[in-house]
């Protein structure tokens, strides 16, 4: 996994007087993160509790803010869900007969959406973890 420049949170507001949130690393600034993570050979995939309890952790370790979190377990196997946080939001979609999830974690402002990343893996027991980094809302291109 790569590791990005350090990043400062922006006071001065692009239209308003509110702060605005944005990220800028390097020369990059830009509304947020967006991790897109695949666990293969993953393991608790139906396990809804199980889940929302490494969502939880991800939300904690990561900083943002939770508003609200919803699972759907799917017969016979299977979880979808969403965290919606202040500072956008965290989803699931597994595969338990394949051992496959996917999740979407996309962040803005001061959190740290990285730290996911190993939580998942070590949570799930994954064999293997696909990583790919969006920069959301570059402003500076």
């Amino acid at each position: 996994m790569k590791t990005l420049p350090e990043k400062t949170i922006q006071d001065a507001p692009l239209l308003s007087s509110e702060k605005d949130y944005f990220i800028t690393r390097g020369d990059k600034r830009y509304a947020g993160l967006h991790l897109i993570i695949d666990l293969y050979g993953a393991s608790h995939l139906s396990d809804a509790a199980y889940i929302e309890k490494t969502m939880r952790h991800c939300v904690e370790a990561s900083r943002a803010t939770l508003l609200h979190l919803h699972l759907h377990h799917f017969e016979p196997d299977g979880v979808s869900g969403v965290a919606v946080l202040a500072e956008s939001h965290i989803s699931v979609h597994t595969w338990p007969e394949s051992r496959y999830a996917a999740f979407d974690v996309f962040m803005c402002g001061d959190t740290d959406p990285e730290v996911c990343i190993a939580i998942m893996r070590e949570a799930f027991k994954a064999e293997r973890v696909g990583v790919q980094e969006i920069l959301r809302g570059i402003v500076n291109e």
